[in-house]
């Protein structure tokens, strides 16, 4: 059986030990209630002498007792309260007490090549009342925890506390029953939770990944370390959804990359380039793994978007999409490869350390704006340049098109200059950045019908196929070519604007 996961909304108070919970059956929605358990559970949990989880609110635990004995992940899940929470039984588990992989690679971007030793034991005394709703369902759980903890890190101590905890269960809760229920725990004598867990309580303070923010006037290099460190979250975010395949996981991953090589190369002279350029190089290498599984998952789409309202037959089907989806699993399991390798956590680690000391160039005390400025004016100067030597080539032809490409690429630069402004907030900023998107996507369009063409011309021509399929890939490269002269049309007037 594999890890399974689920969404956890609760409510934590401290409580002084022994109080009186108050009767919860007044509760909107709650119509009954279970008798009370008592069970008793032991948790040992697990991180990086760094403390890579706990700073970033995350918690792996080996838990024994109660219903759910076994192996937890729990991380935010966005809203305060709400966690997402990856259990697996001890069945499943591996015999020699091990963190099982399946809790590992979720946060592997952040424990890397670091070892998960234990941090703390924390042993509870929980008391547990269910409520139950109008069909006799259970609808939350009310739980009254008494805890000893031991710091296991260097100089850790031991504590002793109470807590009340309150968890919805079920998927469609009555509107009102949480904040009704913090309200009702408030006045009963629940207090502010010193800790957001259990493990935070019991190690003390670390140093949280706070979210990047910039003054009122920011340098260049206020600005540019801002940039790095959003889109190293973005990549760290995007790197578990990569490895279970998840939808658009590899675009935004290579986005990510695509962003960080930006700021080195749309600021070149704010940070100190000898001691950077490596860092582009490398996450040049990372996107362009990452582009083949994108690109294939692209075609993919493109595929079935062909033959959508066509009869085609299964031979049509498997010439479009059969060898694809092959390439797509290939260039999937390498991507999954890159990213278990030890060069993918030292890029991460030199990120990381980009980020606490970033090396100042000699642009790095400029004004953010007017390094911005710079910046966008360089990029439209090389989309100019391209637009000139468009000009002279016959179009349609293979250089034509080859020039289009061209400019699709400076103007997606273009955009990423703007986006690196976006924490200064200008409207003038956003103002190119639209632009810029329109010729990008306009001219992105443009390249597919083309590429979808090349692909239909190549399976006419092998041979392969029935007279049927043959009138199905002529009306489908009619609608390629009708596609590619409205992108051209839609790029010419994004043009004028640039």
């Amino acid at each position: 059986m594999a890890a399974s996961e689920q969404l956890e909304v609760e409510l934590k108070f401290d409580v002084d030990a022994g109080h009186t919970a108050p009767d919860l059956r007044v509760l909107p929605g709650v119509i009954g209630a279970t008798e009370p358990e008592t069970f008793n559970l032991d948790a040992t949990y697990f991180d990086t002498e760094n403390l890579d989880l706990a700073g970033n609110r995350i918690t792996l635990r080996r838990r024994t007792g109660g219903h759910d004995a076994g192996w937890h992940l729990k991380r935010p899940a966005g809203a305060p309260g709400t966690r997402r929470e990856l259990q697996l039984g001890f069945d499943e588990a591996p015999a020699d007490g091990e963190v099982p992989t399946e809790l590992i690679s979720p946060v592997v971007a952040l424990t890397r090549t670091r070892r998960l030793t234990p941090v703390a034991a924390v042993s509870t005394t929980r008391t547990v009342t269910t409520l139950l709703g109008a069909d006799g369902q259970p609808v939350a759980e009310f739980a009254e925890d008494l805890v000893t903890a031991q710091s296991l890190l260097p100089g850790g101590h031991f504590q002793e506390w109470a807590e009340w905890e309150f968890e919805l269960l079920g998927n469609d809760p009555h509107p009102r029953l949480l904040k009704t229920a913090e309200k009702t725990l408030r006045a009963a004598g629940g207090r502010e939770p010193s800790s957001a867990s259990k493990l935070a309580r019991a190690i003390g303070s670390t140093p949280t990944v706070v979210e990047p923010h910039l003054g009122k006037r920011p340098t260049a290099l206020e600005l540019v370390v801002t940039d790095i460190a959003i889109h190293r979250n973005s990549l760290i975010t995007q790197d578990p959804l990569v490895r279970t395949d998840a939808d658009d996981a590899v675009h935004q991953m290579r986005v990510a990359c695509r962003r960080l090589r930006s700021v080195f190369s749309g600021f070149p002279t704010v940070l100190d380039a000898e001691r950077t350029d490596h860092l582009g190089g490398e996450l040049k290498l990372l996107a362009r793994i990452l582009g083949d599984a994108r690109d294939s998952e692209v075609q993919l789409a493109l595929d079935e978007n062909l033959l959508r309202a066509e009869n085609a037959s299964e031979s049509l089907i498997a010439e479009l999409a059969g060898t694809e989806t092959a390439i797509h699993e290939r260039a999937i399991k390498a991507a999954h490869a890159a990213m278990d390798s030890d060069r993918y956590f030292a890029l991460l680690d030199a990120i990381d350390e980009l980020i606490a000391s970033p090396p100042p160039g000699p642009d790095a005390d400029l004004d953010a704006t007017i390094a911005v400025d710079r910046a966008i004016a360089k990029s439209r100067k090389k989309i100019r340049k391209e637009q000139s030597v468009l000009s002279s080539l016959t179009e349609g032809s293979e250089e034509w098109a080859e020039q289009l490409h061209t400019i699709r690429k400076r103007a997606k630069r273009l955009r990423y200059s703007t986006d690196a402004a976006e924490p200064l907030d200008k409207k003038r900023y956003r103002k190119v950045a639209t632009i810029a998107k329109r010729v990008q996507s306009a001219l992105g369009d443009y390249n597919d019908s083309r590429i979808n063409r090349a692909r239909v011309a190549e399976i006419a021509g092998s041979g392969k196929l029935s007279g049927s399929d043959m009138f199905v890939l002529g009306r489908i490269d009619a609608r390629q070519q009708a596609d590619g002269e409205r992108a051209i049309d839609a790029y010419r007037k994004a043009a004028k604007d640039l």
